[in-house]
């Protein structure tokens, strides 16, 4: 607000040019501020260097670490690492932990979202107050490890109104904690139709969808096909994800849908479909007692392997055809894409 009123007071000021837009800017301000972020600080420079990142550090500055993702292993780390010895740079396109274990209760509002949430600020304050530790809002676009150089892209709103910003961050010691993807097995459709359950919002959408099914199930005129097509929830996997999630809402059915929405309770149900046995990883007697409590709360076990997705129908291998209105898909994960691009040792799955 000041640099305003000098303007109002000085309108001879002299004219900077920074990055494309044009600045006016008194003659004696002098940017420090910047000089941690460019190429050339030196304050006699007209022509302000456009902002290209965290240069090399200096002799006299602690070593940089840099950790790309903000999930339980690069967290870990930060909250554990000494800041009087380094400073602590994260990269990551959320601002936050989840806590996953516990995502799949707020789809169904048995926690509020935010109870599964914790800052990266609170975990590690270092990178809110120290002057050499940030937290940058983006994804990491590449690493030259020869340099090491990590090349970062700005994560902007869905609708684009802010374009990328690209940058650079050179660090001392580099933490590659960026998790892992959904797989999809290169099904068709699985991408532009079902809702994954790994963020934040994952678990927004498939609340938003479930509620808008129920309201929209109870319009007149609405055939009872379609009802049940509304108001039928898929699951695909019977992982420890699928089976979470499958218990959470056939709970809420039993809880909360059978009490508020009596016109349409009998139309929805649930519907986990697995390739094999769930819980598959687990010891027998807990796969059994999985399927037993699944079955008595209405979940339909399906055993089959799904071989195309459509925007209100899957198709299984043996061509049986599943309509849905809320198709969730938790079938496992795998390397990140950044990961496999890297020319780096990897594990035979390729993390």
């Amino acid at each position: 607000m000041s640099l305003f009123k000098h303007l109002l007071r000085n309108p001879t000021a002299k004219s900077y040019s920074y990055s494309s837009p044009s600045i006016i800017m008194p003659s004696n301000l002098i940017l420090t501020c910047l000089s941690h972020f460019t190429t050339d600080a030196s304050p006699s420079t007209v022509q302000l260097t456009q902002y290209s990142g965290l240069g090399p550090t200096k002799a006299n500055e602690k070593p940089r670490v840099v950790v790309l993702g903000s999930g339980w292993a690069g967290c870990r780390l930060m909250k554990g690492i000494d800041t009087s010895l380094y400073d602590v740079v994260c990269v990551s396109p959320r601002n936050h932990m989840v806590f996953t274990p516990l995502l799949a209760s707020t789809c169904v509002g048995t926690l509020e979202f935010r109870s599964v949430a914790e800052p990266i600020a609170r975990i590690q304050p270092a990178i809110s107050r120290e002057p050499g530790s940030y937290f940058f809002l983006s994804h990491c676009a590449g690493i030259d490890t020869d340099n090491h150089v990590v090349h970062c892209e700005t994560v902007t709103d869905e609708l684009r109104t802010l374009e990328p910003w690209k940058f650079k961050i050179s660090y001392d010691k580099l933490v590659i904690a960026l998790g892992a993807e959904a797989s999809t097995f290169g099904i068709h459709g699985v991408k532009e139709n079902a809702t994954f359950l790994r963020e934040v919002h994952h678990a927004q959408e498939i609340r938003r969808k479930l509620l808008l099914n129920l309201m929209l199930s109870d319009v007149p005129g609405i055939s009872e096909e379609e009802k049940s097509r509304l108001l039928h929830c898929v699951v695909v996997g019977g992982g420890p994800t699928g089976v979470e999630f499958s218990g959470e809402l056939s709970d809420f059915i039993m809880r909360d849908v059978r009490q508020r929405y009596s016109h349409v309770k009998d139309y929805i149900h649930v519907t986990l479909i697995e390739a094999n046995e769930i819980l598959s990883s687990f010891d027998d007697r807990l796969r059994h007692y999985a399927t037993t409590q699944l079955s008595k709360s209405g979940v339909r076990l399906v055993r089959g392997i799904v071989k195309d997705v459509d925007s209100q129908k899957l198709i299984l291998n043996d061509g049986t055809e599943v309509p849905y209105g809320l198709l969730v898909w938790s079938t496992g994960v795998g390397p990140s894409t950044l990961v496999k691009s890297l020319d780096l040792p990897k594990s035979p799955g390729g993390r």
